[in-house]
């Protein structure tokens, strides 16, 4: 009788230890994902620095806006490509009467990410009185 009971005890312990080590496993498995989350924000959002500066740019330079440009800026995470195009907005009144001078301006940025291709986009008009 004495000899049973403590083998049960051996495998209530071994029962123990393997739970513990699945939950050590899923927690484990569990602030991953969380480094992960957090470095794919950090990305992002310097992405969106990086549009956000651009679109700056643009609106504080004098003059129309160049009709095709593109960067490459380092990112700290890798290098993204900006691309810039601008056109006329061609915008009319109610009227009818076309309003001049408003250019619509569109930034691109594409990245690399797991081997998938990445964008983000931001368009804008900018209006340089002629």
């Amino acid at each position: 009788m004495r000899r049973s009971k403590k083998g049960f005890a051996l495998y209530e312990v071994l029962m123990g230890l393997a739970i513990f080590a699945l939950g050590v496993l899923a927690l484990g498995r569990a602030v991953q994902n969380c480094l992960n989350a957090s470095t794919l924000n950090a990305e992002e959002d310097r992405v969106r620095q990086i549009l956000s500066n651009r679109m700056a740019e643009v609106q504080a330079t004098p003059g129309f806006p160049d009709p095709a440009k593109e960067f490459n800026v380092d990112t700290g995470y890798g290098m993204v490509k900006l691309i810039q195009k601008s056109v006329p907005a061609e915008l009319e009144e109610n009227n009818g009467t076309q309003l001049a001078g408003v250019n619509r301006v569109r930034l691109t940025v594409k990245w690399t990410r797991g081997g998938a291709e990445q964008s983000q986009q931001i368009e804008f008009y900018v209006y340089r009185p002629g």
